[in-house]
């Protein structure tokens, strides 16, 4: 393995060659150039609304998946039916708090939510930042952010800071998809501009408040990663159907959801097949696109076949901590998440997912 570098700006700095010839969906100069230098860039209405329509009904799926085995095993003793996509898991909450993060860790991919991924569109953006062969990226997720509610606020981080250091040396494109007109009030992403351009992960801390989240310091954003809090900080209001491309070093968060309404999101991430992926070996990608198949499509029951949070859960989740009040037959109703990252980084706080996070000795070598 080659040694793992800490310091690697040209993996997010440098454009890759351009053909003349631009695809369907594809950006122009100016938003390529936006994307490299200041580590993300919004494309306005990307999609039609219309044609999210059919995430938003996988949405409703899982939340009608995850409500009824509740409702089965008498966690809540209703299903609200007749609430709307934009109420129902607030609902749920009330009734059985963690509902949410159920559904967050659930990992399931309805068919609508597959083709958002391997889009045509979105593949044909992909080859712009990372060349024509391209792979799904195995950390996606589907976010529920429901008010006022601490463990849908993330806080700032680097995604880096979630895999290992061999993540710096790779780029990764994520695409953050609201289902819903976005803002300040309910909870939209907050990006520091040009906090990926020395190309190093920042020191973090685990885990914020009651959440598994790691965070970076301000003070570390300014002196690390060069960032200026005054100039470099951007609301990324969003219409639906808008995409935010970030990459995985600029420093990020979302604010807090202030409406009444759930903020429903997808972040979907890409990377060169011919790279690690940095999750620990957890889980592989997913291939996408090949330079020499144009036919090529990706094998979804291959990449299903195991799923990253019951893994992450058999090495890192002890399940018989007293103090979970989790008893043997509520593992399937575990509202704590636990991984890796809990291990590369100092826990600074405790809760109940630090509580349930069990060590593994094989991953001692990336403690930062």
């Amino acid at each position: 393995m080659a040694p793992i570098q800490d310091v690697n700006p040209d993996v997010y700095m440098k454009i890759p060659p351009q053909k003349e010839e631009k695809k369907p969906g594809q950006l122009n100069h100016a938003q390529i150039q936006q994307y490299f230098e200041e580590g993300y860039v919004i494309v306005p209405d990307f999609f039609k609304p219309e044609e999210l329509e059919p995430v938003r009904e996988g949405v409703k799926s899982e939340v009608d998946r995850i409500i009824n085995q509740l409702y089965n095993a008498g966690k809540i003793k209703d299903k609200y039916e007749n609430v709307d996509l934009f109420q129902r898991m607030t609902c749920v909450e009330k009734e059985f708090p963690g509902a949410a993060v159920l559904l967050h860790k659930a990992g399931r991919l309805p068919q609508s939510f597959k083709d958002l991924w391997s889009d045509a569109r979105l593949l044909n953006v992909m080859e712009q930042l990372i060349g024509p062969n391209i792979a799904g990226h195995p950390v996606w997720n589907l976010r529920v952010k429901t008010p006022q509610n601490e463990e849908a606020v993330v806080p700032w981080h680097q995604d880096n800071a979630y895999l290992d250091p061999n993540a710096l040396n790779v780029l990764q494109v994520t695409a953050w998809i609201p289902l819903l007109d976005v803002n300040a009030k309910n909870g939209c992403m907050q990006v520091a501009r040009k906090g990926h351009r020395k190309g190093v992960t920042a020191k973090h801390r685990c885990c914020v408040g009651g959440t598994w989240y790691v965070e970076v310091l301000e003070e570390d954003m300014i002196e690390a990663l060069g960032v200026d809090m005054d100039k470099d900080l951007v609301t990324c209001d969003m219409s639906y159907g808008g995409v935010l491309l970030m990459n995985n070093c600029v420093p990020h968060r979302s604010l807090t959801n202030l409406s009444h309404n759930i903020r429903w999101s997808l972040d979907l991430r890409w990377q060169r097949p011919d790279k690690p992926n940095g999750f620990y070996g957890i889980k592989d990608c997913v291939m996408m696109r090949k330079e020499d198949d144009p036919n090529y499509k990706p094998i979804w029951a291959e990449y299903e076949s195991s799923d990253r949070h019951t893994i992450a859960k058999e090495v890192f989740s002890q399940n018989k901590n007293p103090d979970l009040e989790i008893e043997s037959d509520d593992i399937d109703f575990d509202t704590t998440i636990t991984g890796p990252w809990m291990q590369r980084w100092d826990l600074v706080f405790h809760n109940r997912h630090t509580q349930n996070f069990k060590p593994d000795d094989k991953f001692n070598w990336v403690k930062a």
